[in-house]
């Protein structure tokens, strides 16, 4: 996790927050208990080392752990359902219109800017980061502005901001 990420907002809808939060309920609560329940009964078989339902619970257990901390991160950092001002500048709970300069004018793609977790709320929307290399581009832009960032692959490219207003999900 960068720096960044461990430090900076992340925009969420109520609906998402409330989905984030019983999840983390969830996997504290009933989750939890069941795989501290496996490995127990896995650790009373007795030999440890050739227990292929011990380790897989392990495993298990410790992608759990991961997943509650992340959860938890994320709804201390979250703002929650403040709608962006609609001034057509970038930040995170806007709905994002770009296209690569030099595409046609009808060659428009369009996103959530705000956590990946959105995407069931965006309804059928792609949701990119503020972190994500597009994301951090175009954060603090305008309508009208063009943009380099450089993607995933190492190549630079420029975008235009067609539009940008608040989500409404």
């Amino acid at each position: 996790m960068t720096q960044a990420q461990a430090h900076g907002k992340i925009w969420l809808t109520q609906d998402a927050f409330d989905k984030l939060t019983q999840e983390l309920e969830d996997l504290k609560g009933p989750v939890r208990q069941e795989i501290i329940a496996r490995i127990s009964a896995a650790r009373d078989e007795g030999d440890l080392k050739e227990n292929g339902g011990y380790h897989a619970a392990r495993e298990e257990q410790g992608k759990l752990e991961g997943r509650i901390r992340q959860l938890e991160d994320m709804l201390l950092r979250a703002e929650v359902g403040e709608t962006p001002a609609d001034d057509g500048v970038v930040e995170p709970g806007m709905k994002v219109t770009y296209k690569f300069v030099g595409d046609s004018d009808d060659d428009v793609e369009t996103f959530l800017l705000g956590a990946r977790e959105m995407e069931d709320a965006a309804g059928g929307l792609k949701v990119y980061s503020p972190q994500s290399p597009l994301g951090s581009a175009i954060l603090g832009s305008s309508k009208g502005d063009t943009v380099t960032y450089e993607a995933p692959n190492g190549k630079e490219l420029q975008v235009v901001i067609v539009d940008a207003v608040p989500f409404q999900g």
